[in-house]
């Protein structure tokens, strides 16, 4: 759990405000890279994984998913091998990762009003950059967190505690965006709402069940929205983030 000692004034007032935001499968088209990565690095080292179970799993970090879909007998040895291979496979694509249709301008329309904007992924800093490069919103985030910055990873709230605490903003006081279970699972563990995405390729109802307070079909979809959305309510009182 945070520790609001940690927070800087503006954290400790209560007056700031912030949003956060899971990136692949959320703000860039990335997840069904990543499910192909993993596959392929599953098979390198003799393990026949179906995509649909490796896609369900996407968001988590890389040790949780590999220990997920993977027998607990296994010499798990294998499994450094295994996550360099997908880390490997999945960079070939980073010259054409796209962001979503809507995802810089709806980062744009938070920071326009005030909120704190961070990134809070389970990334590899090296994807996160591709992503970000993607993306082409650096202007409009205050922050960003990868794999790098937490002890466990989603569905653990680690990564999202590093992000609140790089802008000063209390669970009370911000919304996180996603689109796994996994990124419900995290926001929830905090208190904080969590507003879903469709466009990861996870169901609304599976990821209602998981806990969003709001889904939507992607970053465009919200953006049109966004005044009537829970992250509506914090525009309606921000101050203005440096």
């Amino acid at each position: 759990m945070m520790d609001p000692q940690r927070l800087g004034p503006a954290g400790a007032t209560g007056r700031r405000r912030g949003v956060l935001f899971d990136v692949d499968g959320t703000l860039v088209d990335s997840s069904y890279f990543h499910t192909l990565a993993w596959w392929q690095a599953f098979r390198q080292q003799g393990y026949d994984v179906p995509m649909a179970s490796i896609h369900h799993c996407v968001g988590m970090g890389g040790d949780r998913l590999v220990d997920s879909l993977l027998p607990g007998g296994r010499d798990k040895d294998a499994d450094a091998g295994i996550m360099a291979s997908h880390a490997a496979l999945f960079a070939t694509n980073w010259p054409v990762l796209r962001a979503f249709d809507g995802a810089k301008d709806l980062l744009a329309q938070c920071h326009a009003g005030g909120l704190a904007v961070a990134l809070a992924s389970s990334a590899r800093t090296q994807d996160l950059l591709a992503a970000r490069r993607a993306l082409g919103a650096d202007a409009h985030i205050h922050a960003a967190t990868s794999a790098n910055d937490a002890k466990a990873s989603k569905p653990a709230p680690d990564i999202l505690v590093a992000a609140l605490e790089a802008v000063g903003v209390r669970p009370a006081d911000a919304v996180y965006v996603g689109d796994a279970v996994w990124d419900m699972q995290a926001a929830a563990a905090l208190g904080m709402p969590a507003v879903a995405f469709t466009c990861g390729g996870t169901s609304a109802a599976e990821l209602r069940d998981a806990g969003a307070v709001e889904v939507y079909e992607g970053p465009r979809d919200l953006l049109e929205n966004l005044q009537e959305s829970a992250i509506g309510v914090l525009l309606a009182s921000s101050t203005p983030v440096a």
